[in-house]
């Protein structure tokens, strides 16, 4: 059997990326962010063409991701953070309900988000994972973006057609 497989496209040129970093322990958030935008720009992205956003912590990701993707300017979008564990449950309900918001908005919007929320015991942890992971998010969100992209219903010519005359006709 040999079935119709569609390869990674690691092609960024093109691409409009956007970036959420939470500002909770920044340190962390800015060796990712550094990383992944040196990934984008080795995979082709063009800087003109990504948008960096900060936000206080990794919670208030979902509603900055939401409406970066409502606008449909983006191909794919990553969002970057850590949240370290502490000593209260605190750390379970921020890691759940920000990975929870980051998946809603990729299925209930279509477009690919990368989640680089790193979520570890200790910040040493962190520091060890945080290049790999933003480099990683930037390579998920290329591959992803194209995807997409590829998986995108090819329009009937004579539904074209059908569409210009009903848009010509409501004039």
């Amino acid at each position: 059997m040999s079935p119709y497989t569609l390869t990674p496209d690691m092609n960024g040129e093109g691409l409009h990326i956007g970036i959420v970093r939470a500002r909770f322990n920044e340190d962390i958030g800015l060796i990712e962010l550094d990383a992944c935008l040196q990934e984008l720009e080795s995979l082709g992205v063009d800087e003109r063409d990504i948008m960096v956003v900060t936000v206080p912590g990794a919670l208030e990701l979902g509603v900055t991701l939401a409406r970066m993707a409502e606008t449909f300017e983006f191909d794919a979008l990553i969002a970057l953070g850590a949240v370290i564990r502490g000593e209260t449950y605190h750390f379970e309900i921020v890691s759940n309900e920000s990975a929870s918001a980051i998946s809603r908005i990729s299925l209930e919007t279509g477009i690919p988000v990368a989640n680089g929320v790193l979520t570890t015991e200790t910040d040493e942890q962190a520091e060890v994972r945080a290049a790999d992971k933003g480099r990683d998010c930037a390579q998920c969100a290329v591959e992803m973006a194209n995807l997409v992209a590829a998986l995108e219903p090819e329009a009937d010519e004579d539904e074209e057609d059908e569409d210009l005359e009903q848009s010509d006709a409501r004039r």
